[in-house]
């Protein structure tokens, strides 16, 4: 999750971040002050005395980006260990100009989730490269163009997979069977949905199901008319499957909320340095109906949110298998060395004030899709318990 400006914005998972930031020293000055902040003063001295002796005294001639690219990743790996905090990086010159880029550059038409081992597959959309090519959810990506990825965060990841169109990428896939392929890739313009719907039929009731792909610009106006357009086919109540979806903006996951709950709160956030803000229901829900929402392992960021806040709101059952468990919030911070911080600033507190972070939501009723079958396992027991509601 990134803020930006203000903590109005939970980054996906997925490839999806803006900008902001404040400026912090450069050069030497970078490291000796981001050692300060993490670690206090008394480091200061050793630190710059260090730099300078390698600098002036190492048989090797060191470059000063390297000696600053190296020190500024040591500390944040330090933080990351020490207070086990997985969504923390840093953007080194390079791999920042390439992730500000990110956004302006085709892909293959995935969702992913951050994992130790590279990047797990959330969502492959239809009509793109990645569906072509056969990429399975529950895959992981481990390496990209012959590198590895182990380690790395998504942003810095995603932002190597996508280029200019017409090119090529090769991902290495590591499928559940344990066993890995290479795959070649044609970047392409990809139009991902953000709201998809339809009427199910289930003894002889009419059932609505919508599936929410993330939290981008306008995903609530999407669904609220999504919804209003089943519920006037007959729906008689809504299955609102967030499973692969990786999150988006916090607004987006405020006013989602917004169209099931009608009152109180749906989310808070807070950090050490961040005033607590609590943000409550936009009001003008739509009319009252059974809801399920379905969820699993990819369930993340803003999904949770909203889960959270039907679920503990006593609006909407929870089915599936729990939730991502990503409970903070990151801000990009440019550095005067062209490189970036992507630091954790704060976490959010679900609707009735419990932290979820690295813990995720529980499901009210355990259900799984088997991916080798046909059927929708998930989705199914989702209905299934939505006409045990009417």
């Amino acid at each position: 999750m990134k803020r930006v400006g203000t903590p109005l914005l939970i980054a996906a998972l997925v490839a999806v971040a803006l900008l902001v930031g404040i400026v912090v020293g450069g050069q030497v000055g970078v490291v000796r002050d981001a050692v300060d902040d993490v670690f206090g003063s008394s480091s200061q001295d050793a630190t710059e005395q260090a730099i300078d002796v390698i600098h002036d005294d190492y048989f090797h001639t060191v470059d000063d980006a390297d000696l600053e690219n190296a020190s500024i990743g040591s500390i944040i790996d330090h933080i990351k260990q020490r207070y086990h905090d997985r969504f923390s990086h840093y953007f080194s010159p390079t791999e920042y100009d390439r992730f500000k880029q990110g956004a302006r550059l085709s892909g293959i038409g995935i969702a992913v989730t951050e994992v130790d081992r590279g990047l797990r597959v959330a969502t492959v959309y239809k009509r793109t490269p990645a569906r072509e090519a056969g990429l399975q959810p529950g895959e992981v990506i481990t390496g990209v163009n012959g590198g590895s990825i182990a380690g790395k965060d998504a942003d810095t990841v995603t932002s190597r997979i996508r280029g200019p169109e017409g090119t090529q990428v090769t991902l290495t896939i590591a499928s559940r069977d344990g066993k890995s392929r290479d795959v070649t890739l044609t970047r392409r313009e990809v139009e991902v949905p953000q709201v998809a719907g339809h009427i199910e039929d289930v003894q002889g009731r009419k059932l609505g199901y919508v599936r929410l792909a993330g939290f981008f610009p306008g995903a609530h106006g999407e669904l609220r008319q999504e919804v209003e357009r089943l519920y006037a086919q007959g729906a008689e109540g809504i299955v609102l499957d967030l499973r692969g979806n990786g999150g988006g903006l916090l607004t987006e996951a405020i006013l989602v909320s917004s169209t099931f709950v009608p009152d109180g709160t749906i989310v808070s956030t807070h950090g050490r340095t961040q005033r607590t803000r609590t943000f409550e229901s936009t009001g003008n829900p739509l009319p009252r109906h059974p809801v399920v929402v379905l969820i699993n392992g990819d369930t993340a960021s803003a999904a949770e949110i909203v889960t959270a806040a039907l679920e503990q709101s006593g609006i909407a059952t929870v089915v599936g298998t729990t939730s991502f468990g990503k409970g903070t919030f990151q801000e990009v911070v440019p550095l005067r060395n062209g490189g970036a911080l992507d630091l954790t600033v704060g976490e959010y507190l679900t609707r009735d004030g419990s932290s979820i972070n690295g813990t995720g939501i529980p499901p009210q009723v355990s259900a799984k899709d088997n991916p080798d079958t046909k059927p929708d396992e998930g989705k199914g027991r989702a209905l299934q318990v939505l006409s045990q509601k009417l």
